[in-house]
């Protein structure tokens, strides 16, 4: 997906008791309820999957080396994001490098901008949430906003990092009721990575529901752990700037206390 184009279970006997602390810790969240005020599940859309660094194919002749929103895709994600299932670590990101941004990403056909100064003249009347994060025009509101995709009794959490698949301009599907306007690949309105993927424990071509999440809404799993666009990583990396802001401070604070009373017993209260 290029600059402002796109690619894409007799009753059974009673099991031995077993303690919590002997079982293996599971990334389980609690399904959401079925609808919802704000961004409602959109059902049975056809999926496929893309990765960074993906080159072109007759189905797919979009090579995903750039996104809609980065020119330098592959080097900023910090390498190709290999999907082969043999080559991913796991906690589903790809085993050879950490990659710099979240593995857990996808691709919605709809971008908000025409280029790096021009924001789409609909994008303010169609975006939920334009009016509370624009910034600037050439600026997405759309790169980065997580969304949960379910498939059977599993749910994932992305964020959206590419535009496609096939179209950018399908705003009536992608923040309304209709169903995607691409005929290709069976009609797919939906590109999931690698990890989406595994951890869905879906191949590719399969139907999926997937809905709009705000970032508070984002219950802990492998998505929070990795990448420079994660919200959960940047918190991280503020709340560790404020704590050795905080020594810092206290060692200070203890320096100048010994310079003024020197060898003098501290006094506790």
């Amino acid at each position: 997906m290029g600059m402002l184009s796109t690619s894409r279970q007799q009753p059974a006997t009673p099991a031995p008791s077993v303690t919590s602390s002997t079982l293996p810790r599971v990334f389980a969240p609690t399904l959401p309820r079925a609808t919802y005020t704000r961004y409602p599940w959109k059902t049975d859309v056809m999926t496929t999957v893309f990765w960074v660094g993906e080159l072109p194919t007759q189905n797919n002749p979009t090579p995903n080396t750039k996104s809609s929103w980065d020119t330098a895709w592959t080097a900023n994600f910090g390498g190709y994001d290999d999907p082969d299932p043999n080559k991913r670590a796991p906690d589903y990101r790809p085993a050879a490098f950490v990659p710099k941004q979240n593995p857990f990403y996808v691709a919605l056909p709809y971008n908000d901008c025409l280029d790096y100064r021009t924001t789409k003249p609909d994008a303010a009347r169609m975006i939920p949430w334009f009016k509370q994060t624009f910034e600037r025009h050439g600026k997405s509101v759309c790169r980065d906003r997580w969304i949960a995709i379910r498939y059977q009794d599993r749910i994932c959490y992305a964020q959206w990092s590419d535009c496609g698949p096939f179209l950018t301009d399908d705003a009536d599907y992608v923040f309304g009721d209709a169903k995607p306007a691409n005929y290709k690949n069976g009609g797919a309105g939906l590109d999931v990575s690698p990890a989406v993927r595994d951890y869905l424990g879906f191949s590719t071509n399969h139907k999926v529901d997937w809905r709009f999440v705000d970032v508070h809404e984002v219950p802990d799993g492998p998505w929070k752990m990795y990448g420079t666009n994660n919200h959960f990583v940047q918190q991280a990396g503020k709340d560790k700037d404020l704590v050795a802001a905080r020594l810092e401070e206290l060692r200070r604070q203890r320096d100048e206390w010994f310079r003024q009373n020197g060898s003098k017993p501290m006094q506790l209260r």
